[in-house]
């Protein structure tokens, strides 16, 4: 899943990204308000943290902004001011959750699974493919009845896999949803990372179910 952070704060912004890319999310970061709103405007998002207090366009304005546009992604708006009045703002500009600074860690994170978890967001839990299954919340992989152990990245990328189960997707679009944008688009990682899911996946199976397709990109599905 792939969250875009929106925040001024140096030192905040690295700590989200890092805490966030530990979690297994692809991360990107604007660091004001203008370049958050054309950021979140020209790319598809699973989440947006928002500070409010930013430079150039508030973060209240940048959630209205977003959703004048019909853009529905979830956000999340950090704030320093916690009074009642300031909360109903926040969330009357389109915010779906608010969180006082200073946070913890941890509260923060249960938040962002929280909104996940909403049926816009999460449509499922469990993903399921022949007798492979992906459990999201639990982060655990099984092929059968045997437990599969996978990297962050590679957990990620099953997971977009299989929820786009059957549609070809191609390099740059697993680069777009999986990795973040300082990713090197003319680097081998996703090749590689493809070669390690298999390995893991569908060697010693009689049904393979990660395909190349030449010219195109991956998919996953029944082979045929």
């Amino acid at each position: 899943m792939r969250i875009l952070i929106v925040e001024d704060d140096k030192d905040v912004r690295d700590f989200l990204k890092v805490s966030l890319a530990s979690e297994c999310f692809a991360v990107d970061v604007a660091e004001d308000g203008d370049a958050g709103f054309a950021m979140a405007s020209s790319n598809d998002y699973d989440l947006i943290i928002l500070d409010n207090i930013l430079p150039n366009k508030l973060g209240c304005e940048v959630c209205s902004d977003l959703r004048k546009e019909g853009k529905g992604t979830p956000v999340l708006i950090l704030s320093i001011r916690g009074a009642v009045e300031d909360k109903v703002q926040l969330l009357d500009s389109g915010a779906d959750d608010y969180l006082s600074k200073p946070f913890s860690l941890d509260e923060l994170l249960a938040r962002v699974r929280a909104i996940l978890r909403r049926p816009a967001a999460y449509q499922d839990e469990k993903l399921c493919l022949d007798n492979l299954s992906l459990d999201i919340p639990a982060q655990k992989v099984f092929r059968g009845e045997n437990r599969v152990y996978l990297t962050r990245k590679e957990f990620a990328l099953l997971e977009y896999l299989l929820k786009n189960r059957g549609k070809v997707m191609s390099r740059g679009n697993l680069i777009e949803h999986v990795w973040d944008m300082n990713a090197d688009p003319m680097s081998n990682t996703v090749e590689s990372h493809i070669l390690n899911l298999r390995k893991k996946i569908d060697i010693g199976e009689n049904r393979k179910l990660i395909h190349t397709v030449p010219g195109r990109g991956y998919k996953i599905d029944l082979e045929k």
